[in-house]
């Protein structure tokens, strides 16, 4: 027993430390993303598949901890009795993916890259400032689709922090009239608008399928399979931008839109390769929060960083902080703070519950907190 409860408080510590982790990712990739793309646009890039291919097409740096993950399985395997060795070690894989997951992976990477060209596409006709608050409302459609796909219990600190952070959006939307780039017509600046808002939903849909995923599985979930599943992911997306930069001509074109690059030739390449290692921190502490928490956690951490890009745009592209961006940030913060308070005070309870049960010797009841 005692030994259970200590595995226990390790598998917690463990569990909150990759958490952690995936948040600093996550928050690297969701601001540091956006703006290198918009980078792209605004020194003449004119590629949107080749803009939607950057954000899935660094997966191969997780070749590097899958081989790690794979030799540490296999220095484990060695090491047991042959009775209890799961399988033999020479069967391991560095994918060990069965068949059911890898093609419902397979078809959530599919859908990731059609995400990623209509995301594209709107940063490359609205503003960083623009093109942020419409993603804000992502989290409304992750609430949704969290509700109907994998049941997700909403608590008043939930629902208050998702309330906040979509007003926070709201406010933000509020002077966004007459922001139309220069050289973009109305016409394009509308389907901008919508394609934007498309992403959203469609990523909005995203999160909590890979939840669902998770939940179905009937495999052991790891961390090491977690990143199995982001790395084939982003294979299937990046096959899926491929297809269009090949239609689109884009590969003929790099080298001459290299060459006209207003910051430099060099800078070009420097500016692809930094996008795509930005975007796949993005993907992986995507998951990784879902893993570690839930798709609800992960949608209201993409929005809370939302603001935090607002303010980068401002020191970077001197795009104007208006009084409403002061106030959008102050109100996603106030939903962070109101959802881990939230959190804390559920784990707080849970504690309660086990200590109580231990002393009774029995399951004990307990309502839910309102």
């Amino acid at each position: 027993m005692a030994e259970e409860k200590k595995q226990e408080t390790t598998d917690t510590k463990m569990k909150r430390i990759l958490l952690i982790i995936n948040c600093l990712l996550l928050a690297l990739g969701n601001s540091g993303g956006p703006l290198i793309m918009r980078l792209y646009f605004i020194h003449g890039g004119h590629r949107v598949w080749l803009s939607c291919f950057l954000e899935t097409a660094g997966f191969p740096i997780m070749i590097l901890p899958l081989t790690i993950s794979y030799i540490n399985r296999r220095r484990l395997h060695l090491s047991q009795p042959p009775s209890t060795t799961a399988e033999p070690a020479a069967k391991l894989k560095i994918i060990s993916m069965k068949p059911p997951l890898f093609f419902a992976v397979a078809f959530i990477g599919i859908l990731t890259g059609l995400d990623d060209y209509l995301y594209a596409y709107g940063v490359a006709r609205l503003p960083i400032s623009t093109s942020a608050l419409i993603i804000a409302s992502q989290l409304g459609f992750t609430a949704v689709f969290a509700f109907l796909l994998v049941k997700q219990k909403f608590t008043a600190f939930s629902i208050n922090a998702v309330v906040l952070l979509t007003v926070g959006a709201g406010v933000l939307a509020m002077h966004t009239s007459g922001d139309r780039p220069a050289g973009v017509s109305t016409k394009q600046y509308v389907i901008g608008f919508l394609t934007t808002l498309g992403a959203s939903a469609l990523y909005g849909f995203v999160l909590p399928s890979v939840e669902l995923i998770y939940k179905k599985t009937k495999q052991n979930l790891t961390y090491s399979l977690v990143m199995e599943i982001q790395f084939v992911m982003c294979l299937f997306a990046t096959l899926f931008c491929i297809v269009g930069m090949i239609a689109n001509n884009d590969f003929k074109v790099i080298p001459r839109e290299a060459r006209n690059f207003g910051l430099g030739e060099r800078t070009y390449y420097v500016v692809l390769v930094m996008s795509a290692m930005l975007w796949q921190a993005f993907f992986l502490g995507a998951i990784g929060v879902i893993f570690c928490g839930s798709s609800l956690l992960s949608g209201i951490l993409i929005a809370v960083f939302l603001p935090v890009t607002e303010v980068l745009a401002v020191i970077f592209y001197k795009e104007r902080f208006q009084a409403e961006k002061g106030v959008s940030l102050v109100l996603s913060l106030w939903g962070f703070v109101s959802y881990f308070y939230g959190e804390i005070k559920k784990e707080k309870e849970k504690k309660k519950k086990r200590a109580m049960e231990t002393e009774m010797g029995h399951p004990l009841e307990v309502l839910p907190a309102p």
